[in-house]
């Protein structure tokens, strides 16, 4: 008796990657105006360059998306906007210059404290400080010498409103904010950076480490925040930045690739690159 093995089922080949699709949301302004000029931009750890002739503009209440793999250069430029390269033994800009509203922040004369009152930063990880909620949002001002109450208390509301916070911790608000959730913990974070009335808020990547749920929550936070804030986030999430922001920069091994409006940069990039790493084929 002869045995017959059936022939496998043919396996299809893997479907080539797709480009990212783009959320429907408004074109980029382009008369808003430029809140952010980076010219020429070099920036070295010690000897080594990890940023390379880097010029763009950034447009004052947009959100702007830096993409790129890992160690393009992309966290350190956000890192640049407020001078917390500063704090890093041997990291500098070695060429060019960044302004805000026409100012060279890297002048000798440019009091760093006020100007990250300014530029305000959204950590990765979520950092709440081991204090009550009130505590949180109320620190910075604490720290400037604003001590009444009635303001404080007025503060606090208003922040945690704008964070998408207010309804869900407004009856706890003297526990401990260690206790709440991953994404309310970095929600809270957003309030703290926006309870000093900065100009610009820094985000770098701040939902990597949340569930889909609570990146959801945050993305639709970022589109309100644009209202009254200039955003700038860091993300390796390509879906993430194609629906935040309204204008986004490809780099590349300390390179800016390419910078546009989103639609273009995930629809019709002009660098053979940027079309590779948006629609998966590299990075």
């Amino acid at each position: 008796m002869v045995t017959t093995l059936a022939m496998p089922e043919p396996v299809a080949p893997p479907a080539a990657p797709r480009p990212v699709s783009v959320a429907p949301a408004a074109a980029a302004n382009p008369a808003a105006r430029a809140i952010i000029e980076i010219d020429d931009v070099d920036f070295n750890y010690g000897p080594a360059r990890t940023l390379h002739d880097v010029t763009l503009n950034i447009k004052e209440r947009e959100v702007t998306a830096f993409i790129g793999p890992s160690g393009c250069g992309k966290s350190t430029l956000l890192r640049c906007l407020n001078r917390m390269n500063d704090l890093i033994e041997g990291a500098h800009v070695s060429a060019g210059q960044i302004r805000i509203d026409g100012v060279n922040i890297y002048d000798s004369r440019v009091d760093v404290i006020e100007l990250r009152k300014r530029v305000g930063m959204v950590f990765q990880k979520s950092n709440p400080f081991p204090k009550s909620i009130y505590e949180n949002i109320t620190y910075g001002l604490r720290i400037q010498g604003r001590k009444e109450k009635a303001r404080l208390d007025e503060v606090v509301e208003r922040s945690l409103r704008g964070a998408a916070l207010w309804d869900e911790v407004k009856d706890r608000l003297h526990e401990s904010a260690l206790g709440m959730s991953g994404g309310q913990q970095q929600r809270l974070c957003i309030a703290r950076a926006i309870a000093v009335e900065p100009e610009i808020i820094l985000m770098d990547e701040p939902c990597s480490a949340l569930d889909p749920i609570a990146t959801a929550k945050v993305e639709e936070l970022i589109h309100e925040l644009k209202k009254s804030f200039t955003i700038v986030i860091v993300t390796h999430n390509m879906q993430q930045a194609a629906r935040c922001s309204d204008r986004t920069a490809f780099f590349y091994l300390g390179k800016l690739i390419e910078y546009a409006d989103t639609r273009t940069i995930f629809m019709n990039p002009s660098n053979p690159q940027t079309e590779a790493y948006v629609s998966g084929r590299f990075g």
